[in-house]
């Protein structure tokens, strides 16, 4: 992280220095230096989805945005003004985080708590009040799980992130390997391990298996590795190869 600010410094340096230099050119390096930047700061906050972000998160998130926006668009504006705020909300954000792993009440108290609101094909109106959530959102949520009747559902609860997660009545889950007594084979997982020419040495740790390993799959297949568009693999060393179209 630090070596990414020295060169961000350092580039700030040099256009600083310009005088009289192409005030457009400015402008296309302070807006690529605030993109990486602000795609370092999300890095640094964690991998996960707006629709995933937990209400704090989702607040760092629109203000780091907004902040970066401002030296961007004004050039007379200095670049470490948009850059500093950005580091003390990405600071406040991992001390948050930090804080909510070690301290619950922190967390409940920024997060909130997950709320049931249908036991037993009943929904708790009180509850549903308390969240301002009506019956058209909630239909919505529980008909992209596939439930098309609340009848059917016996535990519906809120999530802090405002995401549903449903359990049915026993009498209308679907039945398992196990219930049924029937015994699945384990592929293990499978992964794409090529992809257009390149080997994913990440995608390859997952299936236990190394480049070595690709390379005989080639071979034996009288394929050379740039020809390859998708090359999937499991652990069992199934694999499918898809070619390159001329």
């Amino acid at each position: 992280m630090f070596s990414i600010l020295f060169i961000l410094w350092n580039i700030h340096s040099f256009y600083a220095n310009i005088k009289n230099g192409d005030i457009m050119f400015i402008s296309i390096i302070r807006t690529v230096m605030l993109y990486a930047f602000v795609i370092l700061a999300v890095r640094l906050m964690g991998k996960r989805q707006i629709s995933d972000m937990q209400p704090s998160e989702l607040v760092i998130t629109l203000i780091v945005s907004e902040i970066a926006a401002i030296p961007m668009q004004n050039t007379s504006q200095p670049l470490l003004s948009g850059i500093i705020p950005v580091l003390v909300l990405v600071a406040l954000e991992i001390a948050a985080s930090i804080l909510m792993m070690k301290w619950s009440k922190f967390r409940n108290l920024l997060c909130g708590k997950p709320v049931i609101v249908i036991r037993d094909g009943i929904i708790l109106q009180e509850e549903m009040r308390r969240l301002r959530l009506t019956t058209e959102d909630l239909s919505v949520q529980l008909r992209q799980l596939d439930i098309f009747s609340i009848e059917d559902v016996q535990y519906c609860i809120v999530e802090t992130n405002g995401k549903v997660s449903v359990l049915e009545k026993p009498s209308k889950r679907k039945p398992s390997a196990s219930d049924l007594g029937i015994q699945i084979k384990d592929n293990k997982i499978e992964t794409v391990v090529v992809s257009d020419g390149e080997i994913l040495n990440n995608s390859l740790s997952l299936c236990s298996k190394n480049s070595n390993d690709v390379q005989q799959i080639l071979l034996k297949e009288n394929t050379v590795l740039k020809d390859v568009f998708l090359m999937t693999l499991d652990a069992l060393g199934n694999y499918n190869i898809i070619k390159k179209e001329r």
